[in-house]
């Protein structure tokens, strides 16, 4: 099962290894400290344990939060480090659709395709 994420969706990944004690209050506080984000914008943000057998991802949806977690009975996510320098990472929805698949996104190329510019 895939979940389905909306184009444009920005995805936030934490880097390292998070408390995954940590509820709604805990990712909300680590979303605002640890990322330096805004857990009210809608945004998927993602965090992941010590082993990478366990992730959770963070979402507010305007009525309340979502909380996903994806626990690997074998192996574990390869979970991407941010550039030097950089808090965090950002991934398109499909991007993050590829970690929870079992795709390492560093060995991997995005193909750069052609895209028609929209004027306003």
């Amino acid at each position: 099962m895939s979940l389905p994420f909306a184009p444009g969706l920005k995805v936030y990944l934490a880097p390292g290894a998070t408390d995954m004690r940590k509820s709604f209050r805990g990712l909300v506080a680590a979303t605002r400290e640890v990322l330096e984000e805004d857990p009210l914008s809608g945004h998927v943000f993602g965090f992941c344990n010590r082993r990478r057998t366990l992730l959770k991802l963070l979402l507010w949806d305007t009525t309340g939060f979502w909380i996903f977690a994806k626990r690997l009975e074998q192996g574990t996510f390869a979970w991407p480090d941010p550039a030097p320098g950089e808090l965090k990472l950002q991934l398109s929805g499909e991007e993050l659709a590829a970690v929870l698949g079992g795709y390492a996104l560093d060995v991997s190329t995005r193909r750069r395709w052609w895209g028609r510019v929209h004027r306003a």
